[in-house]
């Protein structure tokens, strides 16, 4: 259908209330997990999970989210955004039931893909609906107000997090989306019109499945080297290969295809190529980083979930702040002048976890996580608007696929490889302190430092576990040491792309908020 007349008021407010609910579910999801990790690393209260298969669990999400993401707006164009948002939410829902009750973390890794698939559905649907909800001035403000759920969610999450594990099982964070979902279902149904583009984009099966399956062979080669040590294994090489031959193969046919979902000949264009390799280096930092910071707080320092997750609560507050404060900088600097030395002073916060240790007071933790969330918030906003705005108005749906997915792409890899890095060094810091120990007792210990923990417990060896805990210490500083340098390498690519000054004769358009909160979570999911 066409645009309508303009709905009633009322029905606008209600419609927008819906919109930020199923945002919040999208965005509560995103956080929960992160708080979570540890638990369901714990062989009696969790699923045992190994460091490996946390990363699945996280990757897994994000993945399927990333790949989907370009297609699923097509499908929005096609039958309808309302069909295929209500579509994305019972997918979402149902394998949040499924998630909650899982058996094993292979059963929970499946669950998190598939309620990947939801929110890839869910997300493009979420906007398209809002811009045909409201137009003029009332857009914008929806827009502003919309765009607050991300900032609840990504302050709210962490902590609901850790109070329903203080209180419930692991489960019950997955359990919470069914209820919010239903909900919204409902709200879809009685309030939303079937808004559709009269302007069919074509779906692109081809590029989705070589993106997928590239994606997650190269995942998985870099995930399975952390858990066996060895780069030269057939097991290891031979996915990250093959991912990378698929990945090519996307890149090649997305260049013969006449309208893609991904067009890789916009990363050509020198600010728009660089700009976005920096905000895929720049995620994939901030992914590995949060995946090292859930071990840190309630493992090796014996953080409940409660206290962790209000722990984690200043990082979504310099988010909060850092968007709006580099809004106005760019008004008077450019964007070059804002974004390089807030991306060097976010290198530097995740450098800083080098020195962080199990004494560490809490005042020096939380200052190094407000301002990362603040030098953080200030990079992806303005280089978001950015590039999308100076890009021509025809190829602004394909620059828009395209940040999304190097971005969700970036996370993904940031969680692989800094899992690895974690898990082999942490297995080489670990191997002294396992001599004389019974080889059950040793097996388990390697694992991970929640294993071992558990394994010194039962057997009573409190050495061992303080030894664990050294150990993953030491992994952690030498991940956020290299975690730190990949960071670095994107501030440099962004003073090397970006223009100095802006080409603009005005000001640079304001940069979208939620596309600055998204940055710190994720992880996302």
């Amino acid at each position: 259908m066409t645009a309508p007349p303009t709905l009633p008021k009322s029905r606008q407010q209600l419609i927008l209330a819906v919109l930020m609910l199923c945002s919040l579910l999208i965005w509560l999801d995103n956080t929960v997990l992160s708080t979570a990790l540890e638990t369901l690393a714990d062989p009696v209260h969790g699923l045992g999970a190994d460091p490996g298969q946390l990363q699945w669990a996280t990757g897994s999400y994000t993945l399927a989210f990333a790949t989907l993401m370009f297609t699923a707006g097509a499908l929005g164009d096609r039958f309808g955004h309302r069909t295929v948002f209500s579509g994305g939410l019972v997918i979402f829902a149902g394998s949040s039931l499924w998630a909650a009750y899982a058996s094993g973390a292979g059963e929970l890794i499946a669950a998190r893909a598939a309620m990947g698939v939801g929110s890839a559905l869910i997300t493009p649907a979420n906007l398209a609906i809002l811009m045909w909800t409201f137009t003029g001035p009332a857009r914008a403000a929806a827009v502003g107000v919309f765009s607050t759920s991300a900032g609840v969610g990504m302050a709210s999450g962490p902590v609901l997090a850790g109070f329903l594990l203080d209180h419930f099982w692991w489960g019950s964070v997955f359990l919470l989306n069914v209820p919010v979902a239903a909900l919204a279902l409902v709200g879809l149904g009685v309030l939303v019109p079937n808004f559709r583009s009269p302007a069919l984009r074509p779906l692109d099966p081809a590029g989705m499945l070589l993106s997928i399956s590239g994606l997650v062979a190269l995942a998985y080669g870099l995930i399975r080297a952390g858990q066996v040590a060895v780069w030269s294994r057939v097991d290891v090489w031979a996915p990250i290969a093959c991912g990378l031959v698929l990945l090519a193969a996307f890149v090649l046919v997305e260049l013969r295809v006449k309208v893609p979902g991904f067009d890789p000949r916009l990363l050509a264009q020198r600010a728009f190529g660089g700009g976005n390799a920096a905000l895929g280096t720049l995620l994939f930092a901030v992914a590995a980083i949060t995946f090292y910071n859930a071990f840190y707080l309630q493992g090796a320092l014996g953080f409940s979930p409660m206290k962790a997750g209000v722990a984690n609560v200043p990082t979504a507050c310099g988010a909060l702040a850092g968007a709006p404060l580099a809004s106005r900088l760019v008004r008077r600097l450019s964007v070059r002048a804002v974004t390089v030395p807030a991306m060097t002073v976010a290198a530097l916060t995740m450098g800083g976890y080098g020195l962080l240790g199990r004494r560490t007071p809490l005042v020096w933790i939380e200052t190094l996580l407000s301002v990362q969330g603040l030098a953080v918030g200030m990079v992806i906003g303005p280089v978001t608007a950015a590039l999308i705005s100076n890009l021509p108005l025809e190829q602004a749906g394909a620059g828009s696929a395209v940040t999304n997915t190097v971005r969700q792409t970036g996370s993904v890899f940031g969680i692989a490889v800094g899992g690895t890095i974690m898990s082999i060094v942490y297995r080489r810091a670990i191997e002294p302190s396992l001599e004389g120990v019974p080889g059950p007792v040793q097996d388990q210990a390697r694992v991970s430092a929640e294993q071992a923990r558990h394994v010194a417990t039962a057997v009573h060896r409190p050495t061992l576990a303080r030894a664990a805990d050294d150990a993953f210490i030491q992994a952690m500083h030498v991940g956020a040491g290299c975690i730190a340098v990949i960071a670095l390498l994107g501030a440099a690519v962004l003073l090397i792309s970006l223009p100095a000054v802006g080409k603009e004769k005005g000001p640079l358009p304001e940069p979208d908020r939620e596309e600055a909160r998204s940055s710190v979570r994720r992880a996302v999911t």
